[in-house]
């Protein structure tokens, strides 16, 4: 593999390459095109990694497992991951001209939202490795002298990292941020949609006294490249995945050989529950974000509305206008607040419903369509915002996760019967629930089979709370205590007095 700039290949002038061992590095199986889903454009091509490069990213991986950053006090692992989010906000406009570039989304989205949290992903954890305790116990022994046996935890290893492609940099980090504050090293998997963010993340880190090996970025496809090279390379102790549920079960076989550790936050079909007696200016306003927000395509985002009948015509009503005001456009357009899908093929899926749901009879209140956009954006992968009514609950409509700007409302006479639609899934991602009784509030709570739900809110979160899913939705937690739990191995240490 032939060594080459790092500003070339993290800037996208020319192919971009793989980031391993601390050194930007092309070579590989051949290279591909990222297109910008706002035009179609060409952004660059990116370099596919073989055989030859996951092994050099483990390798590299391993090697520093025996170097310093491991051995380092947790205060200075997180004074070095405070300088890495110092990094990230001191060249903020360059990550930002990245993000939207590989996705899309508008500006203000991704300024609020995508690259603060990666920032704010280490300055969390940094602060949470410096304070985290261990294990204490004084026990008694047959000798009276008794013992003391306490915890400590080391870093599991090198973890594979993959990553999708509709938060890039904001859920990376949120895996790489935990992994390295533990003291692993990690060898991440951006998505082929969205290379750019982890690459450049590379400089940061260099930049940042991070040691060479510890963050290491390779880049391809998934199934029979480097996806899979990586999920079943012999280097790995433990995978982290964010994405689709049926790559979530490819993953786990792989991680079986050699029994691995696997943390997954998988699909999702999440519903909001509207009762008549919610603030219905706070449910559209949230309902309008969890359903449109990102152009539909989030892990949390809303699929299915269940609004009680007395309020269901206003609320479709209301929902309708909101999302009629949504305006498509460039960027960075201050009045742009729709971006586009990720790519051609994912609107082919999207679009492959909107036609299906009006063959199975749905009453389409708004969309079902493409928009009509200026020439300069036409090839662009853009579709409309999209609300349905009046399909059965076993309609592929309402039971498959679609990831895109729309949602099926229906109807429910009761509490037991919005809790029992909202509960008829495969899924148990997350919910939202609108009400103002806050008996009721707490009572369907505890009644939903999922991992996190908001009562009157969406999308708020405290990042040292659990997070994950039920049912096909995921395995295991992120988050605060519980990240640092897959992060690390637990050791008991028994001392006899």
């Amino acid at each position: 593999m032939e060594t080459v700039t790092t500003q070339r290949t993290a800037a996208g002038d020319g192919a971009l390459g793989h980031f391993v061992g601390g050194a930007y590095l092309s070579g590989g199986n051949r290279t591909f095109e990222n297109r910008n889903p706002v035009d179609g454009s060409l952004v660059g091509h990116v370099t596919e990694a073989g055989g030859a490069e996951v092994d050099a990213a483990v390798a590299a991986a391993r090697a520093a497992l025996g170097g310093p950053w491991r051995r380092l006090a947790a205060a200075d692992r997180a004074r070095v991951l405070h300088r890495v989010a110092d990094g990230i906000e001191a060249r903020f406009d360059a990550f930002l001209a990245a993000e939207v570039r590989d996705t899309g989304k508008p500006n203000s989205l991704a300024a609020l939202i995508d690259i603060p949290r990666g920032a704010a992903n280490f300055r969390v954890f940094a602060d949470l490795i410096k304070n985290a305790g261990d294990e204490v116990f004084a026990m008694a022994t047959p000798d009276g002298t008794g013992a003391i046996n306490y915890g400590v935890r080391v870093p599991k290893g090198v973890i594979a990292v993959i990553c999708p492609w509709n938060l890039p940099l904001l859920l990376m980090t949120w895996k790489v941020a935990p992994a390295l504050a533990c003291g692993n090293a990690v060898v991440v998997k951006p998505s082929e949609e969205t290379p750019t963010t982890a690459t450049l993340l590379g400089e940061v880190m260099n930049a940042a006294g991070v040691p060479p090996g510890v963050y290491n970025v390779i880049h391809g496809f998934g199934p029979d490249s480097a996806g899979e090279l990586l999920t079943r390379h012999a280097g790995i102790d433990a995978i982290t995945f964010t994405g689709e549920t049926r790559t979530g079960e490819a993953i786990m076989k792989a991680a079986a050989v050699g029994v691995r550790d696997v943390s997954m936050e998988l699909g999702g079909k999440n519903p909001a529950i509207v009762f008549a007696d919610a603030n219905l200016d706070h449910a559209l306003e949230g309902t309008t974000r969890s359903t449109f927000a990102n152009c539909g395509q989030v892990c949390l985002g809303t699929e299915r509305v269940y609004v009680e009948r007395a309020v269901f015509a206003e609320f479709v009503a209301r929902l309708k206008t909101a999302a009629e005001r949504l305006r498509p456009g460039r960027p960075e357009a201050a009045e742009t607040t729709l971006g586009p899908l990720i790519s051609q093929q994912h609107r082919d899926k999207v679009l492959g419903y909107y036609q299906r749901a009006r063959a199975e009879g749905a009453e389409v209140i708004t969309g079902g369509g493409i928009p009509d956009m200026p020439a300069a954006l036409a090839g662009g992968s853009w579709i409309q915002p999209t609300i349905w009514t009046g399909l059965p609950e076993d309609s592929a409509i309402v039971r498959d996760e679609i990831f895109g700007p729309c949602c099926h409302v229906r109807p429910f006479d009761d509490e037991d019967e919005a809790i029992a639609l909202a509960n008829d899934t495969l899924y148990g991602l997350c919910c939202s629930v609108w009400t103002q009784n806050l008996a009721r509030a707490h009572r369907v709570a505890a009644r939903m089979d999922v991992g996190l739900c908001w009562v009157n809110s969406w999308f708020l979160r405290d990042l040292r709370t659990p997070f994950g899913g039920a049912k096909r939705s995921g395995i295991g937690r992120e988050g605060g205590m519980h990240s640092l739990a897959f992060y690390t191995e637990l050791r008991n240490v028994c001392i006899k007095l």
